[in-house]
């Protein structure tokens, strides 16, 4: 497989969806692997080499969370959820799980490719803070060795977790508009998708701050977005 042939894998129980996908992105040079149930995708992910991992909500077996949840275990590979609803409470789930994104069915072929191009084109989090150790309350961030503690422990943050927390720092007291988030982590192609920066705000206040609802450092800025502020000091001062 070369860097011109990205690995899919997509699990839906759905053959039409399974057929319409495959086709499409096999179509733009896409190496396709395919499962139709939850057990089986966690097989094939296990057993080669995948560049991206999109799941259906609703699969027999381990449903498409639980997928999730397990991979994520496992691999920082950038995961699509494909659901047939997106409320705010499944945005949500599907970020907690550790996802990076969601496609609405039915979604179209632009759509489609735009979401799995951004996938594939967004990597791990930015090193940033010139190679310094950060310190604020409890909690210690390095994002060089992409790791973080709160009160001695290590805290799991997703990839995208981590490129929001090291944009937010880089960027501390400085108010960073719902679009400029988006567009930094996810591309240009996402600059209307403010619930994504909800839905992460959220996981990130409840992973870091003392109380989630009432934030000392992952701040609204009222119909303007968000900002860190902290007391934040290198290791050592």
């Amino acid at each position: 497989m070369t860097m011109s042939e990205p690995s899919i894998l997509i699990a839906d129980d759905e053959p039409d969806t399974l057929k319409y996908l495959g086709m499409n992105l096999k179509a733009r040079d896409y190496k396709v692997v395919l499962a139709s149930d939850g057990t089986e995708a966690l097989k094939l992910f296990r057993d080669r080499p995948i560049n991206l991992v999109m799941l259906d909500v609703m699969m027999p077996g381990p449903d498409g969370f639980q997928v999730c949840k397990r991979i994520r275990q496992e691999s920082d590979v950038p995961i699509i959820m494909l659901t047939a609803k997106a409320t705010e409470a499944d945005v949500v789930k599907a970020f907690d799980c550790g996802a990076d994104d969601y496609l609405t069915k039915p979604f179209g072929v632009g759509e489609l490719l735009a979401r799995v191009g951004g996938a594939l084109r967004r990597g791990p989090a930015e090193a940033g803070l010139n190679g310094k150790t950060i310190v604020f309350r409890d909690v210690v961030v390095d994002l060089p060795a992409r790791r973080v503690w709160r009160g001695g422990k290590a805290v799991d943050l997703t990839p995208t977790e981590l490129s929001i927390l090291s944009l937010l720092i880089r960027n501390k007291d400085r108010v960073l508009t719902h679009r400029y988030i988006l567009e930094s982590v996810w591309g240009s192609e996402y600059s209307g998708e403010k619930e994504y920066v909800r839905a992460y705000i959220y996981r990130l206040r409840r992973k870091l701050e003392r109380n989630p609802d009432k934030p000392d450092h992952i701040v609204n800025v009222s119909g303007v977005g968000y900002m860190f502020v902290t007391d934040e000091r290198p290791v050592g001062t």
